[in-house]
């Protein structure tokens, strides 16, 4: 966990005056009462029900970024992880007035509850917020046990004030939420109490609170989610069971960023929770949401909330679960709430889950039907198998170099390429001994590479291949004596150049090409696979003294002067020698 910050120390009353402005002054639809740091809808309609929430800051983007039409008509922002002061809750029922009744909605924390709740009593006494004001607080976590638990409510948007409350307390009753960290956020200007790096906590809060449960060993990621989802779903706890989930329920999922997670393991950790949710459970999201609703500066956690929409409109009893989606799906000009419901398009291939199926190519009805490229397939296997091996034993130092000169990844790249064209080996792929199906295999299998070493791989099999196969029908008709060797090495020329067409890459600027250019040279004029090989080897042997013109490695200060070679030009030098040692040459 990092503590250094952009801001100084002071940035506890710097900060929210500073966030407010820039979000008010890149959203015109937003008004801004600087002096008591409220945000405000301009289009608030006062005939309908004033919903204002509002916290301490530091949880953006809560609040602030919920005021919009549809949502919040207002916010009101207290100091980092302070409440706002009654006063500023009173400035914001005055920014967004309503004649039907005002809601003052909040998580349930003690200051908020007395800040909001005096402001609530004070507006009742002067005649602010309208016919009726209420309060209500989020109270979904349980990291706690049913006997502290309180029942309030979520507001739902342009109803009477009456029925607003009757669907909030319904929803808020059916709304169960977990968090989990690995550390606590830090605050600017204060000292910073961290998790021990073996330790996952269960049960974490917003403001670095004590979590319920400590978890150490470090567990897997799948048991993290296992635990947090027994807490939510588990019809057998009785203290924590909180909502019941019965087959068919239309049910909300909401995997909340505490901040500093990346958006990439956030979308894990949410398919991993759907995946343990309909597995263990049952339940099949019908809405998803993730990303960063309510952070804690920078902390590196997560929080789960389940919404049983089905349950909720069932104890309302004045509304249905299609009524509530509807609601929840309807559009907002809030800026940080996220559009999940799109017009759908028509497709004849997606499924119902949207997702495009895999279409499997036959590679060997790819090929012509005249294949005379057909070698010894015990051999071929062998060799294939035996390049693989090479490139996999290879993949730690290839990372370790590529750490240093490049983006860290083409170990784990080429390793990966290799163990998936091992399972196609298993599958039987060379078991007819065909070249050219073997060839259109790996293709596909490098079109998953990704990367800059995938493209080069993926243009040089593509073009050789298309080489190969015309260098062959021009061999069956015209030459049919032709030493094979010498075949494939004039289909790899002409691929090398088909490829050198693509890439402004050369021999000399230290890549891949310093290895692949002078092997298909040799192998080109001598026909000798042996001694192309040995080529390769020098060649990246050599790449340590090359400077890099290049990528990355060409502006990275590190590395320059690392006498490294280059990890692309040796992973093909590794899967050239193990081909050669599987063809016992």
């Amino acid at each position: 966990m990092s503590t250094k910050h952009y801001f100084s120390s002071t940035a506890a009353n710097t900060l929210v005056p500073r966030a407010l402005r820039a979000l008010v002054t890149a959203n015109p639809h937003l008004a801004l009462d600087e002096a008591q740091r409220v945000v405000a809808n301009k289009s608030h309609d006062p005939s309908t029900v004033s919903i204002i929430g509002g916290g301490g800051s530091g949880h953006e983007p809560a609040w602030s970024g919920f005021v919009g039409d549809g949502l919040l008509a207002a916010a009101a922002c207290g100091d980092i992880f302070a409440s706002p002061s009654t006063k500023q809750v009173l400035a914001a029922m005055r920014c967004a007035p309503s004649d039907k009744g005002t809601i003052l909605l909040i998580t349930n924390y003690t200051g908020d509850r007395l800040h909001f709740g005096l402001a609530a009593e004070r507006a009742k006494a002067t005649g602010l917020g309208g016919e009726e004001v209420a309060l209500i607080a989020a109270t979904d976590d349980v990291s706690i046990g049913r006997t502290m638990k309180i029942m309030c409510a979520a507001a739902a948007d342009r109803w009477s004030f009456s029925r607003c409350m009757a669907l909030g307390q319904a929803l808020n009753a059916q709304t169960v939420s977990i968090g989990s960290a690995l550390d606590h956020c830090h605050v600017p200007g204060r000292q910073h109490q961290s998790i021990p790096e073996d330790v996952c906590v269960i049960g974490a809060g917003i403001h670095n609170e004590p979590g319920q449960t400590m978890l150490s060993p470090f567990p897997s990621v799948q048991a993290v989610v296992k635990h947090c989802l027994a807490l939510l779903c588990d019809q057998g706890d009785a203290e924590r069971a909180f909502v019941q989930f019965e087959t068919g329920d239309s049910v909300a999922l909401l995997v909340n960023n505490y901040g500093g997670l990346s958006p990439l393991e956030l979308g894990a950790l949410t398919d991993e929770v759907q995946t343990q949710l309909a597995s263990t459970y049952d339940i099949k999201p019908c809405r998803t949401f993730a990303g960063a609703f309510e952070t804690s500066l920078n902390a590196p956690g997560f929080s789960i909330s389940l919404c049983n929409i089905s349950a909720a409109a069932r104890e309302c009893q004045e509304t249905s679960a299609s009524e509530l989606l509807e609601l929840l799906d309807r559009p907002t000009t809030a800026v940080s709430w996220p559009v999940v419901v799109r017009p759908e398009a028509v497709s004849e291939t997606a499924s119902a889950n949207g997702v495009l199926p895999h279409k499997i190519v036959d590679a060997q009805n790819a090929t012509d039907a005249e294949d005379k490229l057909v070698v010894d397939p015990s051999m071929l296997e062998k060799a294939v198998r035996s390049a693989c091996e090479a490139a996999i034993s290879a993949e730690p130092k290839l990372t370790e170099w590529d750490m240093v000169m490049g983006d860290g990844d083409c170990g784990e790249a080429v390793k990966g390429l290799c163990e998936a064209v091992l399972r196609m080996m298993d599958d039987g792929v060379a078991a007819k001994g065909s070249v050219l199906a073997l060839l259109m295999s790996l293709m596909d299998a490098v079109d998953d590479m990704g990367g800059t070493l995938g493209a080069i791989f993926g243009i040089l099999l593509s073009a050789f291949y298309s080489a190969l196969r015309a260098k062959s029908s021009e061999q069956r008709a015209s030459s049919p004596g032709v030493v094979p060797s010498l075949l494939y090495a004039a289909a790899l020329a002409s691929a090398v150049e088909s490829l050198m067409s693509h890439t402004p890459a050369r021999e000399g600027d230290r890549t891949v090409m310093d290895v692949l250019i002078p092997f298909a040279n040799t192998f080109a004029r001598s026909g000798d696979f042996a001694a192309s090989v040995k080529t390769a080897a020098e060649k990246a042997d050599a790449t340590r003294f090359l400077e890099p013109r290049l990528g990355r490695a060409s502006y990275v200060g590190k590395a320059s002067g690392q006498e490294l070679p280059d990890p692309g030009a040796w992973a093909l030098y590794e899967m050239l020698s193990g081909f050669a040692r599987g063809l016992d040459i």
